[in-house]
């Protein structure tokens, strides 16, 4: 049996909603073939399928293993051809390069003056919605038809298309420009993870501003503006400015705010921007700010004119639960979150095609965290093993690793002494093998690993000493990352203070209010 997510064309059938198939059949319909078709009779019974098996097609009788190929090849495309029909699927840069394409049979059958119609009126809608690379094909057809077809209506006409095509070509090579350095920083950012000293801090500061075009920003639309927040966000978040993040993901949004209809057609921007918003205040623990993003979001993606499809309700159900557990660790109130997991594993069930395993798995992370917190570690340690077990995890060695402290934490504070001295064991060897080992991991497990030695009444010393040693460490420009993903400060402030940790967060929380 094939996996499922190797063979593109199950994929793409298991990806539609009841109303896309039921398009497709009335598509096939209206092509006047016989409703026996093969391709249809394929389509059909992938339908069933719960998972991808050839044996089963080939006993079908359908289609021969010789001809497998080329009609899968040939449904895949009538699936597409369908879904560019579709209402829903009719966006704007749908609705351009379909224009586009009548010009351009208009021209080849010389009609040339339908044709130039045609796309000056697209063209305008081109660059009313920043689409500039469509902008710039329509001016360079234009200038074909000239030279074969003078309108003579507009005598200047050859300058004008010429002053157009250089406008947008340097517009769409700034973006270009723009847009590579966003891609080259986030992939760094997936690469080598955040600055870990002062030489990776000067290679990244070192390549950004290698890498950043000239500009004027009076210059600059919307799509070129949108890919500047980006590049210095992935910036910020590398060197592990925060302020800086939150600085240009603001920016980032409030662009979308200021240009309301951009947020219709470029809403998987919208979400993610929203994301990395919350994600930059919830790092600088500004709780009030949080709440009122998060309350916009929610009622933006409620709004009927918002755009529904399958990928972004699928980013609506990540984004949102994910930075709602989020206010709840920001507020210190995680009795109150508690009601969010079944939301979530939920959630991941129905939308586990469209969730990659990196974000499934910080859910479980943030879960866990989340029992933590009411004191539920047996829960925790549960939702821990998901994340310590996954053999494919490789993308975010960080996250496994808080996992596994936090892991020996809680089984520390569910008194399991035995799992404790193999959980230890286990995790050194792992942490050995990372080479990004922070001061904060080094201290946290040196402590553990001394508890048996440790006499109950030299505990509370012990606890202020590691408190003393990582502290220090709050606020230092590389280091910081560790208490935004553990808060072990407020965990051994609950042992010194004896009281819960989830009330000495809520105390943190409202002592910090703004």
């Amino acid at each position: 049996m094939t996996n499922v997510h190797k063979d593109a064309l199950f994929v793409l059938v298991k990806s539609l909603s009841k109303s896309e198939k039921r398009q497709f059949k009335l598509y096939v319909g209206r092509l006047g073939v016989n409703t026996d078709a093969k391709f249809l009779a394929l389509f059909n019974l992938l339908d069933k399928m719960k998972a991808y098996d050839e044996k089963i097609i080939l006993g079908s009788g359908i289609v021969k293993k010789s001809q497998l190929s080329n009609l899968k090849a040939h449904l895949y495309k009538q699936i597409l051809v369908s879904l560019r029909l579709n209402p829903v699927n009719q966006n704007i840069r749908v609705q351009i390069r379909e224009q586009l394409d009548f010009a351009t049979i208009l021209y080849q059958k010389g009609l040339y003056k339908q044709s130039l119609k045609i796309l000056d009126k697209v063209k305008t809608i081109a660059i009313e919605n920043e689409e500039k690379n469509i902008a710039y094909e329509i001016v360079e057809l234009e200038k074909v038809i000239e030279t074969q077809y003078i309108t003579r209506s507009i005598p200047d006409r050859a300058d004008e298309l010429a002053t157009q095509a250089k406008m947008l070509s340097e517009q769409n090579v700034l973006t270009s420009k723009l847009s590579n350095l966003s891609l080259q920083l986030y992939g760094m950012m997936l690469k080598v993870g955040y600055v870990r000293n002062d030489e990776d801090y000067q290679m990244v500061r070192i390549y950004f501003d290698s890498h950043l075009p000239k500009f004027k920003m009076e210059d600059l639309g919307f799509r070129e503006k949108l890919w500047l927040y980006k590049a210095h966000l992935w910036y910020s978040f590398l060197i592990q400015d925060f302020l800086s993040c939150y600085k240009y993901a603001s920016k980032w949004v409030d662009l979308f705010y200021e240009n309301k209809e951009m947020i219709y057609l470029h809403p998987v921007f919208f979400l993610k921007g929203n994301h990395y918003l919350l994600e930059s205040l919830f790092f600088v623990k500004y709780s009030s700010q949080f709440e009122n993003v998060l309350d916009k979001l929610e009622n933006a993606v409620k709004d009927p004119n918002f755009p529904t499809n399958d990928n972004i309700l699928s980013l609506n159900f990540l984004y949102i639960n994910s930075n709602k557990l989020n206010l709840h660790f920001l507020k210190g109130t995680f009795e109150k979150g508690l009601y969010l997991v079944r939301i979530i594993e939920y959630g991941i069930n129905k939308h586990r095609d469209r969730i990659d395993e990196h974000h499934i798995m910080i859910f479980y992370y943030k879960i866990a965290c989340l029992y933590f917190g009411v004191g539920d570690n047996r829960n925790c340690i549960a939702y821990l093993k998901k994340i310590i077990n996954n053999k494919n995890l490789k993308m975010r060695e960080d996250l496994m690793c808080f996992a596994r402290v936090l892991s020996l934490v809680a089984h520390y504070e569910a008194g399991m002494d035995y799992h404790l001295e193999v959980q230890l064991k286990s995790t050194y060897k792992f942490l050995l093998k990372m080479n990004d080992l922070h001061a904060v991991q080094k201290e946290m497990i040196k402590f553990l690993r001394s508890l048996g030695t440790i006499y109950p009444n030299e505990l509370r010393a012990e606890f202020q000493k590691l408190y003393d040693r990582l502290k220090k460490y709050e606020d230092h420009p590389y280091e910081k990352r560790a208490f935004l993903y553990l808060d072990i400060l407020s965990w051994l402030e609950s042992h010194l203070e004896n009281k819960p940790v989830a009330q000495v967060i809520r105390e943190k929380a409202l002592a910090s209010i703004r």
